[in-house]
């Protein structure tokens, strides 16, 4: 597995444990240590895992009111915790990543193979509609 997909796992599942108890700040960083001890000792490059979860935690709640404009028949409380936590992830990447670090496309293929690994049967398509909507939407106004 590629250390940025791995990296981005590793990011998911924490924040999907760390949302599922109510979002305590300091708990994420012992609950991100413990997943990178236990899914990734051997990463070498640690700051994407760490600019992914600082810049998710800074732009959350635009994040999530995106959610709720990009998916308005489905309420942010009433996605499931793991596709409102792939969101947050392609979401952060597709919106804020640096362009030549995380090319809009791969944003969305890597949320999109999240959904598929961690997610229910309908999670990739969700992601998809919902991750290229915002992509439209970024084309339209450039």
């Amino acid at each position: 597995m590629a250390s940025r997909h791995l990296s981005r796992s590793i990011v998911l599942q924490s924040i999907y444990e760390w949302d599922f108890y109510e979002k305590k700040e300091k708990d994420l960083d012992l609950i991100l240590k413990r997943n990178i001890e236990k899914f990734g000792p051997d990463l070498e490059n640690l700051d994407f895992i760490n600019k992914l979860v600082q810049g998710i935690l800074k732009n959350l709640s635009k994040i999530d009111k995106l959610i709720g404009v990009s998916a308005p028949e489905r309420p942010i409380e009433q996605i499931s915790i793991i596709d409102r936590n792939i969101l947050r992830i392609g979401l952060f990447e597709l919106l804020y990543a640096k362009k030549e670090e995380v090319p809009p496309k791969v944003a969305i293929n890597e949320a999109i193979e999240l959904a598929k690994n961690f997610g229910g049967e309908n999670s990739s398509k969700f992601i998809n509609g919902v991750l290229g909507t915002v992509f439209k939407e970024m084309k339209n106004d450039e």
